[in-house]
């Protein structure tokens, strides 16, 4: 049987073919540069403009709070870098998770290189914060809280909603930064009921292409560039605009929202299909994302003991069946994933993670097909191991 099943989307998704062919006919027909003045520079100047509505629109929020980026590594750290550096004169406190991706653990690692002072607060077994404790490690010189929304390993979705209250509850001067890199698109956001200050995204995890992204920067904070030079974005983030990307991003946004319901309605079907069969036909596994409305319905993390998940993803690959391991942005290290060793879980439970990430694409046939290999690969593999 040849077949591609590909359930990987958390590392990047499958660009739409209108993505495509938008960026095509931008780079064939309209690749005037946005600040030229002269007519051709003007209409695709006009055009980004437009497509920065339609984000805004989306989150609900005013356009000129949208700034694009390389993707969510540049907008985490845009967003947190610039709050750190206006802010620090009143404190040189954060608090963030345990489990952040690698681009907001990493710089906050660097600052506290710097001298500043940073909390991680824990997570419980299904990769959550308690609210408690981040009300608890609240202070006064506290002036970021770094959160993502979804994570990107084990899907688990942090209670972003209730944070503000935490924080005018106790009149703090914290501000709040979400990476929303794998919850934009994919489950509901409320930037501004919510009270949050930034918020990144990109276009590759919404079947848009790589290089792109966005940041959502609340008009009232006023911050500095980290990146200095023609002024383009405001001044914010200078360097000439990655027309073609950014056009493929408004396509991505405008199929996305048309869709949002009814992908999101099948992903989770797919989801449950798969749950469901793996535990009928595997034994001695450990779902590892949460099993209800706290996670994402686009991932699941799945331990497969007496087997190694480096050892299992080839199998399947050779198969033509495609997952991870890992955050792909880390994946390809020897350490063993921090979002897990987090969670608490064993060694052995950890070293047979696997990770699944859903698309509108994937079908019951592919997890069919998926089950098949996976307890072949299974059981061949704990032959060796359990001698």
């Amino acid at each position: 049987m040849n077949m591609d099943i590909y359930l990987d989307n958390c590392s990047t998704t499958k660009p739409r073919e209108e993505v495509i062919e938008e960026m095509i006919y931008v780079l064939r027909e309209e690749y005037g540069n946005p600040s030229s003045l002269h007519r051709m520079g003007f209409t695709v100047e006009k055009k980004i403009e437009d497509i920065r509505y339609n984000i805004a629109r989306f989150l609900k929020v005013d356009k000129d709070e949208i700034y694009f980026t390389s993707g969510g590594t540049e907008s985490n750290n845009m967003a947190i870098q610039s709050i750190i550096n206006k802010y620090s004169r009143l404190g040189k406190h954060i608090i963030t998770t345990r489990i952040e991706h690698p681009s907001v653990l990493n710089i906050l690692k660097d600052y506290e290189e710097k001298g500043y002072d940073v909390t991680y607060l824990d997570v419980n077994s299904e990769g959550l914060i308690s609210l408690d404790q981040l009300k608890e490690s609240i202070r006064e010189d506290t002036i970021l809280l770094s959160i993502m929304q979804v994570n990107n390993e084990i899907g688990s979705i942090q209670p972003i909603w209730e944070i503000k209250n935490i924080l005018r509850d106790i009149e703090s001067i914290a501000l709040i930064h979400v990476d929303g890199v794998q919850a934009f698109g994919k489950v509901h956001i409320s930037l501004e009921d919510w009270g949050i200050d930034t918020f990144s995204f990109s276009g590759h995890k919404i079947y848009g292409p790589k290089g792109i992204g966005g940041l959502y920067i609340n008009k009232d904070l006023n911050l500095n560039p980290i990146i200095f030079g023609g002024n383009q974005e405001r001044g914010l983030r200078s360097g000439t605009e990655n027309v073609p990307g950014i056009m493929g991003l408004g396509k991505a946004v405008e199929l996305m929202e048309k869709n949002f319901e009814k992908e999101q309605k099948w992903v989770n079907g797919i989801k449950q299909y798969l749950i469901k069969k793996l535990k009928a036909e595997i034994d001695n596994i450990h779902i590892n994302s949460p099993m209800n409305e706290k996670s994402s319905p686009y991932i699941l993390n799945v331990s497969f003991e007496y087997v190694r998940g480096e050892v299992l993803l080839h199998y399947l690959e050779n198969k033509g069946i495609y997952v991870s391991t890992s955050s792909a942005c880390s994946s390809k290290g020897t350490e063993k994933s921090h979002v897990l060793l987090a969670l608490g879980l064993s060694d052995r439970l950890i070293e047979g993670a696997i990770r699944f990430c859903f698309s509108h694409e994937n079908t019951k046939e592919d997890i069919d097909y998926t089950i098949e290999i996976l307890k072949k690969a299974v059981e061949e593999i704990r032959q060796i191991t359990m001698r």
